[in-house]
């Protein structure tokens, strides 16, 4: 299993348009093995607000990993200028645009062989 935030603003069904780490909340999300996702969680994004020094500035970007702590996957709509320090973090981000939650959890499923594969091996666990 592994657990999922999707960052969504006040239209819970749509992905959010802003960056990732502005989205307005994060709808958590465990998802098993065999394709099966349940809601879990809406977790308030507190890290929003964050005064940041520039755009894209890390220590927005390791709130947002704090505050995400317990999740594998980022699945985001748009991904700021800290998408590449996400890459390089344990979390594995997934961008599918513009979507409704549906059709992004959808688009995870159908690669989720892919995704347990590469989280497995963020953690060290291959």
């Amino acid at each position: 299993m592994i657990r999922v935030a999707v960052g969504v603003d006040d239209d819970e069904t749509r992905l959010s348009e802003e960056h990732f780490g502005d989205a307005k909340y994060y709808l958590i999300y465990e998802v098993k093995e065999d394709g099966s996702y349940r809601l879990v969680e809406k977790r308030v994004n507190t890290v929003r607000e964050m005064e940041e020094r520039e755009h894209g500035d890390p220590r927005k970007f390791r709130a947002v990993v704090e505050l995400l702590s317990d999740v594998d996957v980022f699945l985001a709509g748009r991904m700021g200028p800290n998408f590449l320090r996400v890459r390089e973090s344990r979390h594995f981000p997934i961008v599918v645009g513009r979507k409704t939650v549906e059709e992004a959890l959808s688009i995870l499923v159908s690669r989720l062989d892919e995704v347990l594969e590469e989280v497995r091996r963020r953690k060290g666990l291959k």
